[in-house]
């Protein structure tokens, strides 16, 4: 179980990535299959459901053509 503070996160996180990949124009879908995890991943990542493992997260900074750190600016 997390705490309140670490769900906080959590939804700011999946929230910045999603702002970020729409900024992109990008759909979920688009995402996914570009960084090669599945859209429900993507979907759970920016619903605040689900951290993404450090691969992943690597993964779709690249796809965005943005640094890691550029996912957690704001949070």
């Amino acid at each position: 179980m997390s705490t309140p503070k670490e769900a906080a996160y959590l939804k700011a996180f999946g929230k910045r990535l999603a702002d970020v990949r729409r900024s992109r124009k990008l759909t979920q879908e688009q995402l996914a299959e570009k960084a090669d995890i599945t859209p429900l991943s993507v979907a759970y990542i920016e619903q605040g459901r689900r951290w993404p493992r450090l691969a992943t997260l690597q993964k779709l900074a690249k796809c965005l053509g943005v640094p890691v750190s550029e996912l957690f600016k704001g949070l």
